[in-house]
């Protein structure tokens, strides 16, 4: 297969040209992404550069990391790429694993792989607390919106992906910054997509994080509850009606007539100093009961219908 690497570059000028000196002869192209940089990394590596694979691209402006991935995405189809790996070019993923990502999706056995920092606790020893925390909580609500119940670090930039799917994705619809690899996690499971996780080791230097918490979690809060009803209706109303389809209706119809019912009277025994009867509670925490229980089965049918049986060898037969 015809392996590219991708490696967004902005601000990088340091660490850009050993990144590019590590990556191994299995690669046949790298593409090196300007995104509108002010340090001009594309005219430094053209300048710098021996690598006669290497080739530069440039966007206009700076469209944030999922905007030079999209560019080098755009090129590697065109180019008849088999396979794009993404690096950043900073010097904290190793291009030594390069072949790691790689060769579940040769085999057949994954459409997209993407680094994961949490598979060993060895691992996590170089990140720093708020980095673990905020880490541990994303992949979570990635777990709820996406449905890749079995991925970790979302955030993670390291992945690979098949070329004969990301003919199928809508490029230009994903997310062009902080919230692009969790798109695309979104994406790749509307298209059923099978994802896989590659164990690796977390690299920080003394660098401070351009992430800020405290300004990204209600966009990421917002962005992640849009994707978890799309998924839902997309998945279980429109595309197919099974049955936990009918777990979830019935669940959320259940638990609303108990709370509302509930809530009616406890505003009655509220405003009358009347207790409610024993029968009322009952009634009122039944459904609700039942309804949680429905919910639960709900959820355990999401994480069981994950997507098994990779899409990228019929693909490639197709294309």
């Amino acid at each position: 297969m015809r392996i590219a690497v991708a490696i967004p570059c902005y601000k990088v000028t340091q660490h850009v040209l050993g990144v590019i000196s590590a990556i191994g002869p299995e690669v046949q192209t790298v593409y090196a992404v300007d995104d509108g940089c002010p340090e001009g990394s594309g005219r430094f590596i053209e300048e710098h550069n021996r690598d006669p694979r290497v080739r530069v691209l440039y966007n206009p402006e700076n469209r944030g990391v999922g905007g030079a991935i999209v560019t080098a995405y755009h090129a590697a189809i065109q180019d008849d790429m088999d396979i794009v790996v993404k690096i950043d070019g900073d010097g904290q993923m190793n291009p030594v694993l390069l072949p790691h990502f790689v060769r579940p999706i040769v085999r057949g056995l994954a459409d997209y792989t993407k680094g994961n920092r949490f598979y060993r606790p060895e691992s996590l020893r170089g990140m720093p607390p708020m980095r673990l925390f905020g880490n541990a909580a994303l992949s979570f609500l990635t777990k709820l919106s996406c449905g890749y119940w079995s991925s970790m670090d979302p955030t993670n930039g390291y992945t690979a992906i098949h070329t004969a799917v990301l003919r199928k994705l809508p490029l230009e619809k994903l997310e062009r910054r902080y919230f692009f690899e969790t798109d695309m996690l979104y994406h790749l499971n509307t298209i059923r997509a099978v994802v896989h996780d590659v164990p690796m080791d977390s690299v920080y230097a003394d660098e401070e994080s351009n992430l800020k918490i405290s300004k990204i979690l209600p966009e990421f809060l917002r962005k992640h509850a849009t994707r978890l009803v799309k998924r839902y209706v997309y998945l279980y109303l429109l595309r197919d009606f099974n049955i936990g389809s009918l777990y979830s209706i019935l669940g959320s119809a259940l638990c609303l007539v108990g709370m509302i019912f509930g809530g009616v009277h406890w505003a009655q025994s509220a405003i009358t100093g009347q207790p409610a009867s024993s029968g009322t509670v009952m009634f009122a925490a039944l459904p609700l009961i039942i309804g949680i229980q429905f919910l639960i089965a709900f959820l355990h049918y999401d994480v069981s219908n994950a997507p098994r049986e990779a899409l990228s060898p019929e693909l490639s037969n197709e294309h």
